[in-house]
This record gives C-alpha cells, structure tokens and sequence, in this order.
C-alpha cells in the first residue's frame, strides 16, 4: 500500500465516470480504504455521492447513505471548512431541521475560529429559513460574538418579533460605539431617528433603558433635530398617558429652540396636542354628562390653549433673541408686545441694556436707550428719564452717530418741557473739546472724546442760541463750527443769512467765499448761486468788476451740469449793470459749456436777448453757429427758424439756401412737417425751376435715408406714397400769369401781369405748350420714381 499513488483512483474513476454509479462507488471506497486522509479522493467521492442525490425524495435511503459518507470522512477530515460547508448545506436542504442544527454546530466546534466566517451564512440562511424564534435568538446572539460590526442585523430581527426592549438596547450600544459603522450605510444622526422614533413609539415595550436621558443626549449631539427630538420625547410621555409630563416637554422646547423652524414644528405639535385633549374632554362630557368638575377641568384647557396661542409672538421673539441677543430691533419688538403692561415694558428694557453688548450689537443701540427714556417721558416721569439719558451718553457706543443722537434726543426732551437753560447746559457740555482733541475718526479714542465734533448737536446748538440766546453767541456758535472745519453748505447758507438780516453784509459775503474755500463742486453750486445772487442784489452795478471776477471763479472747473445757471446770472447782469456786448459774449461762452441736451435751449435764449437788445439781423450769425454745433434734431428745427426769419426780411435766395442745407437733416418718412414749409415757401415765393430742384432734392434725401435704414427700419414709420411726384402736382397748383390761376388759393408775388391786349390765340398757344410740357414733366418724374 505503501507504493500506492494518490492520484490513481482518480483516472479509473474519471475512466468510468459515464458508466454505472456503483462500480463507481466501488473504486472510490477501496480507494478510500487504501487512503483514508486524502482530502481529494474524500471531496470527489463526497461530489459524487450528491449527485446521486438529485431528483430523489427527501426520504430515500440514498440519502442516509450519503450523511453516513459525510461522517466517515469527517472523522478524518473534521479540520476542512469546505466538508463542512457542503454536508451542513446538504442536510439544510433536507429540511432535518435538528439535525442541521446539531452539524451546523458540531461544525463551528470542530473549526478553528477563523474559519467560522464561512459556515455562518448557511447557519444565518438556515435560522431565516427555519424561523424559530428562541432558537434564532440565541444564534443571532452567538453570532454577534464573532461579528459584532453585524448588529444590524439582529436589530432588525428583534424588532420584526417585537423584542423591541432588546432592540433598543443593542441600538443604544451601537450609537455610544464610536467605531460602529453600519454596513447598511446608515449615520449615526439616521440611526438615532431610528432609536428615537422606536423609544417614542413603543414606551410600554422598552422598560431596560431610560428613555429620556437618551433622547435628551441627542438634542445636545445633534442640533439640527432638535425640533423632531424634542417633539418624540413629548410623544413618549403622551403613549404613556403622562400629558402633564408631555406639556411640561412642550413648554420646555418651546423655550430652549434655537431656530425658527423648530419653533414651528413644535409649537404646531403643542397646539395640536392641546387642542386634541379637549376634543377628547367635549366628547366625554357628551357621553357622559356635564359634572361641576368636568366643566372646570374644560374651561382650563380652554383658557390654557388660548393663552398658549397669545404667548406665540412672545415666544418666537425669544427664539430669535437667543440666536442673537444683541439684536436691538429684536429688543424693541419685545417692548411692543407686552404694550400696556408697564412692568414688564421697564423689565424689559433693563434685560435688553443689560444683555446687549455695544460691541455686538445689531442695529442702533441708542434708539433702545432713547426708547427707554421715552417711556417714562409718555408716563410723565421726566426725572426718571433724565437718568435713563445720563447713564446713555457714557455707553461706549460703536459710532459717534449714536451718542449725538442720544445727546439731541436728550435736549430736545427738556426742550419739549421748556427746561431751555438746561438743554442749552447739556449744549455746552456736550460740544467742549477735551484738552488733546482727538480727530473724529480716530477709533483708539472712546466716542465722549469724539462727539465734540457731530455736526447734529453743532446745528442744534445753533438753531438754539439763534432762538434763546444773542448775536453775539450765536455767531461765536456758527464761528466755532467753522474753526472745527465740520460746517455743510446748509451750515454756511444759515450763516450768511443770519449775518445778512443783521446787516453785516461784507462779512457775510466772507463766509460764502469761507464756505466756497472748503466745498467742491457740486457742493458749491448752491453757496455759488446763492452768493452771486445776493452780491448782485446788494451792489447791482457799483461793484462791477468785483462781480465779474466772483463770476469767472465761479465758471473755472464748473461741471456742464451747472453751468447754465450761471452763465444766465453773469449775462443778466452784464444785461441790467454793464456792456450788452458782454453779455451777448457770455451767451455765446454758455452755448459752448452747457450739456449738450441744454444747447439748443441756451440758443433759443442767446437768439432772443440778441433779438431784444441789437435786433434781428444780429441773429443770422447765431443762427448759423447753431447750424454747425446743434445735433441734426436741433439743427433742423433751427433751420426752419432760420428760414423764416430770413423770409421775413424779403432775402429769398438767404432763405431757400437755408432750406437746402436743413434738408440734408429732414427724412421725407418722418419729418413731413419741414418739406410742407419748403412747399409753402415755393409755392408763395418760388418759381417752377425751383419747386423742380426741391422735388429732386426731397427725392434724393429719402433715397440716402431709405439706404442707412434698409437694415433697420424704424416701426411707425410713415408709409411713403406710391407716386409722391403725382400727388404733390395733384395738391399744388403754381400760379401762373393766366386768367384760370386767379381763383387760387396761393398767389404768387413774382407774377408776371399780362397786357390785356394780347389776343386769345397767343393765349391758347401759349397754355397748350404748358399742358405738354406738364404732361412731359410727368412722365419724366414717374420714370425716375422707377428707376429710384
């Protein structure tokens, strides 16, 4: 036996594998005899046998005698997993359910644990196949042993066989393991909506652990469910039957959230809780009658849910106070609440001063003090918000904004009480410089060293002393903004004219020149007006040069915007005090430094005082210039004034060479109105050739527009006739020097008058040519419309 090889039952069997199964047997089992520790003669003959097996019943002997080889070989092969793995998924097969169990058993004995990985999927397929609850229990249990990563899969059966207190705990152990990781690719925050959802659902089946110090460590670890924990615990104690514990949970939540939304989400499950209980309390009364109790314990809930729902407002403002408790508006909607109720007004406002930080607040912190100081004021309690206001100007506010805004307010109380001497006191106080004057931007400096120079309380200070105090001081007041450099232009304007009602009106006129030295353009543009205005009104003509001078400094590095004004206040007084060659200079200066959209206005203007103070023909010049600088809407409009002025002092020709150059600038489509003045004017002054040369010019005109515009045709243009040439011969009649011409509408005053004794026939000759030569011209211009 000893020279026996291994591999050679192998080649007869393969030899006979088509031939009779037990000869087969037969090799393999002297084989065997031969070599009772050979794993692959074992494995082969083990595949074999199971073959065998197919398509027979469960109960056939066959099958005995296969477990009894599976035997025979694990007395030598107890250590292979892979005899294992196939005896046990064989007998499972069987459905011998305790046989199965007893191998599948046996098996994970005999096995080293490394190898046990392998054979407990067929014991998990068996437990699933064969659901015996304890017996499946206790397996899951023996298995987490091995695999403990694998828990989930214990969770989820204990809760489909409702051993939900079990469950609870197991899922509990894997929330606190921090090295959990569920195979099922669930977090840890889906897996306390798991835990949560399981506590809150089934009270009466947990009892091992304490459900709410679980559900309370959730709120703390996950704070974007805060609403959905808070509502589950109060779920608890509702399946409970513990209501008052549940609204204790409610009122909690409701003062503990941190977001609106959660707010929302337990705030509508509180009402709703609520309104449910007295559902539930109308219904027994119904059934069971009114008693003196029942009607009490009702009139309760119903005062308790109508309080709840009038604390909502009270009880969202909280909400968003605890997200930012330095939120002033926040504060101040708090106040509006609780409106009739002084004692809570007053504690609120002291929680708010106390709560908010000047550093973080959110908003102005000083309309909360100003508030505050108001309310006693509204209750007439003028001492007490005398210190509100006092203990308000030494808050170390951000912005110096705020402590001269608490400061006005401040004095315009005592002024609204008629304390004058003591709003002028805190006026004094407030606007003293301390010793090193600090720059008002300087933030190293707290702002009580820095409100000296708020222009706010400088204007009140002002507005004060001109009402209650002297000359004297008020200018000293007016003087000291000055030095301070933090006067406005309204600041100067205030200035000048309390001097100027005074009669000081050279030192007046010092500070608009004061004030122009500090401002730019435009800021100046009213201390400039306002100043010439008054200088004019004061010295007219006994100071011209001086004006004219303040008037040049006034136009240097003027922007375009404000130039017009200006310009119309030198002219006017070059007009009224000085040369009207200097003024129409200076028109003609304003025409050329205006915006472009206030040239042609300034024109209008430059041609009419031209008008009034040299005439009309000192216009042509101007006319012209505005021919060559207005844009082409302008010029055309100025063209056809032009046309008629000259029409007026009988220059034709001037006229119609006006007519043609504003032509280039009128598109027949949309600017009819300056062909109809041409017509007209050749019509009354023109001649047959030159009507002619005007029709030709039109044509030639639109034909240019019609080209730039052939891509871009402008919607609601005017449609253009058919036969333009037909209908201007329809609608015009020359005036010729014929009888049949005396009925017209339109004489001509170049009419050449006819002796009376030309004979008739001459006549007739003469008015045949002019037919032909009208029906000629006709077809002529009826044959260019073509071609054009």
């Amino acid at each position: 036996s000893s020279g026996i090889n291994a591999e050679w039952p192998l080649r007869p069997g393969e030899h006979k594998s088509n031939g009779p199964k037990i000869p087969l047997y037969m090799v393999y089992e002297r084989a065997l005899k031969e070599l009772p520790c050979s794993y692959k003669i074992w494995y082969k003959y083990l595949c074999l046998r199971r073959k065998g097996t197919k398509g027979r019943c469960i109960d056939d002997p066959e099958m005995n005698r296969v477990i009894h080889c599976y035997e025979r070989a694990l007395v030598f092969l107890h250590k292979m997993p892979r005899i294992w793995m196939d005896y046990c998924q064989f007998i499972v097969d069987l459905n011998y359910v305790t046989k199965a169990r007893h191998t599948l058993d046996r098996a994970l004995r005999s096995l080293p644990i490394t190898q046990h990985c392998r054979m407990w999927p067929i014991y998990l397929n068996f437990i699933k196949k064969h659901n015996i609850k304890e017996q499946a229990l206790r397996l899951y249990r023996r298995y987490l042993q091995l695999a403990p990563e694998d828990a989930e899969i214990l969770i989820d059966y204990l809760m489909s066989v409702e051993h939900l207190d079990e469950a609870a705990v197991l899922l509990t152990k894997c929330l606190n393991d921090e090295d959990f990781n569920s195979k099922k690719g669930k977090s840890k925050h889906q897996m306390w909506v798991q835990l949560c959802a399981l506590l809150s659902e089934n009270p009466t089946k947990i009892t091992t652990i304490k459900v709410e110090p679980i559900i309370r460590q959730g709120l703390q670890r996950f704070t974007d469910m805060t609403g959905k924990l808070w509502i589950s615990l109060a779920d608890y104690y509702i399946r409970k039957h513990q209501f008052d514990k549940a609204r204790d949970i409610y009122e909690e939540a409701v003062k503990t959230v941190m977001t609106v939304r959660d707010f929302g989400q337990v705030f509508d499950v509180y009402a709703e809780f609520e309104e449910q209980l007295i559902t539930l309390k109308i219904e027994n009364r119904t059934k069971n009658g009114k008693t003196p109790d029942n009607e009490l314990d009702l009139q309760l809930r119903l005062r308790r849910f109508e309080k709840l729902m009038q604390r909502r407002p009270l009880l969202l403002n909280s909400v968003l106070l605890r997200q930012n408790p330095h939120n002033v508006n926040e504060w101040l909607k708090r106040v509006g609440l609780f409106e009739g109720k002084p004692r809570e007004i007053v504690n609120t406002y002291t929680e708010a001063i106390k709560t908010i930080d000047p550093k973080l607040a959110t908003g102005k912190l000083s309309k909360l003090w100003i508030e505050f100081s108001r309310f006693y004021e509204d209750n007439k309690q003028l001492n007490e918000a005398r210190v509100i206001f006092e203990k308000a100007v030494l808050v170390p506010f951000v912005k110096v904004d705020e402590l001269a805004d608490t400061w006005s307010n401040y004095v315009e109380m005592e002024l609204r009480h008629e304390y004058y001497d003591e709003a002028l006191l805190h006026l004094r106080k407030v606007t003293t410089a301390p010793p090193h004057k600090p720059s008002y931007f300087d933030r190293t400096e707290p702002v009580q060293n820095r409100v000296y120079r708020a222009l706010k309380l400088w204007s009140v200070y002002a507005d004060l002393e001109e009402s209650l105090g002297t000359f004297a001081s008020t200018k000293n007041v007016y003087y000291r903004i000055l030095d301070l450099r933090i006067a406005s232009p309204q600041i100067i304007l205030n200035f000048s004219e309390l001097l100027e009602e005074k009669n000081y009106f050279e030192e007046s006129f010092k500070i608009y020149e004061r004030g122009i030295a500090m401002f730019k353009w435009p800021l100046v543009y009213d201390l400039w007006t306002t100043y010439l205005t008054k200088f004019v009104a004061r010295y007219g003509g006994d100071k011209l040069e001086r004006a004219r001078d303040l008037f040049e400094q006034a136009l240097d590095k003027c922007p375009a915007q404000f130039a017009k004004a200006v310009y119309l206040l030198y002219a006017k007084l070059e007009e009224d005090f000085g040369l009207k060659r200097h003024a129409m200079a200076v028109y003609n200066r304003a025409t050329q430094d205006v915006l472009k959209e206030e040239q042609a206005e300034m024109f209008h203007i430059y041609i009419n005082r031209a008008t009034a103070c040299f005439g009309v023909t000192h216009t042509r010049q101007i006319y012209e210039q505005a021919l060559e600088t207005l844009p082409d809407t302008d010029a055309r409009v100025f063209g056809q004034q032009f046309a008629e002025l000259e029409t007026k002092l009988g220059e034709i020709d001037r006229a119609r060479s006006i007519y043609i150059h504003s032509s280039q600038f009128a598109d027949p489509r949309h600017h009819s109105e300056f062909w109809k003045l041409w017509q007209g004017f050749e019509v009354s002054h023109g001649n047959e050739d030159t009507f002619r040369e005007m029709l030709r010019i039109k044509r030639s005109v639109r034909d240019k527009y019609s080209t730039q515009s052939s891509f871009n045709i402008t919607p609601g243009a005017e449609a253009t006739p058919a036969d333009p040439m037909a209908a201007l011969q329809k609608d015009v009649a020359f005036v010729r020097g014929n009888d049949s011409a005396q009925g017209s509408a339109v004489q001509n005053p170049d009419e050449i008058a006819l002796d009376d004794d030309e004979d008739e026939e001459d006549e007739e000759e003469e008015a045949g040519e002019e037919a032909a030569e009208d029906e000629e011209e006709e077809g002529e211009e009826e044959e260019e419309e073509e071609k054009g």
